[in-house]
């Protein structure tokens, strides 16, 4: 569906991309993570065709998206500032894009205003941040997009409508196999929506994983030993370790099982093999690459 291929893009002495490749598969909710300024939002200006790429290529469908009118048709993009003409209603936005997209229905744009008690005919500038924000999915949903591209897309959302759209957003995925990729920071929201996970740093992508598979691979655990403590981990790949009195915390790589059978060949007289979050997985993979990540071992 959406392939991005060992593209490059550059803005002037910045490196703003480097040779990033990702897949994201047809009716998939693909998360997009990553530090401040690691080119989460350059890669999905480039998705949109914003941006041309330097090297590489940006497909939708085996399509080139930059300057495709017909591709562009496919895709809707809520920005983290949404943006809408000056001076509209709602109600002028959608007859806009009712211009611009063939497949827009009229039916169910009244039926999401309805549903966000919104007022269609009173001008967007003069909502707050949070109901411009509902206006942005309401005419989104309302074009029927193949492809919905969201930067930060709760920001501003209260969260009886945070839950609000993110059940709209999984019905249309279930629906009609629409795309969604999502880059956001809020990473309970991304764990909640998302079945696909990629984090980026500085450019480059360091973590493309199903969200099951990266949380089954990543745990913490809690040891101790009587007398000393013997070389248990020399063999297993660690993200962070830490010492309390007698009892190591470490954050493993690696199949729960296989932890499991080769730590009790130590005989500890505690061991937990717990999971983690998103949130922790995301913290201690951009430690393992030298992001500076503060002591949050709980």
């Amino acid at each position: 569906m959406i392939k991005i291929s060992n593209v490059r893009k550059s803005f002037e002495e910045l490196e703003a991309i480097e040779k990033i490749s990702i897949h994201v598969n047809k009716g998939s909710i693909y998360g997009l993570l990553g530090s401040n300024g690691a080119g989460k939002t350059t890669l999905l200006k480039l998705l949109t065709g914003i941006y041309v790429q330097d090297e590489g290529s940006v497909t939708i469908d085996g399509q080139q998206v930059f300057e495709n009118a017909s591709i562009k048709e496919k895709i809707f993009f809520i920005q983290d500032h949404p943006y809408f003409l000056p001076q509209y209603t709602v109600k002028q936005m959608a007859h806009f894009y009712k211009s611009i997209y063939s497949g827009w229905d009229h039916v169910r744009f009244k039926e999401l205003a309805a549903i966000f008690e919104l007022d269609i005919n009173k001008k967007i500038h003069r909502f707050s941040k949070g109901v411009q924000r509902q206006a942005a999915f309401i005419l989104a949903l309302s074009a029927r997009p193949e492809v919905l591209i969201l930067d930060e897309p709760m920001d501003g959302l209260d969260p009886v409508m945070r839950k609000k759209v993110k059940n709209l957003i999984i019905d249309e995925v279930a629906a009609r196999e629409m795309t969604v990729l999502i880059s956001s920071h809020n990473l309970r929201e991304v764990e909640d929506l998302c079945d696909y996970i990629a984090i980026m740093h500085k450019g480059n992508l360091i973590i493309e994983k199903d969200l099951d598979d990266l949380k089954t691979d990543t745990h913490k655990i809690q040891v101790a030993f009587k007398g000393s403590m013997p070389a248990i981990f020399d063999s297993m790949k660690i993200l962070h370790k830490e010492k309390r009195g007698s009892v190591m915390i470490c954050i493993v790589k690696g199949e729960a099982g296989e932890i499991l059978e080769y730590v009790q060949r130590f005989k500890p007289v505690i061991f937990d093999l717990l999971p983690l979050t998103l949130e922790e997985i995301f913290i201690y993979e951009m430690g393992d690459v030298g992001y500076a990540v503060q002591n949050i071992l709980g």
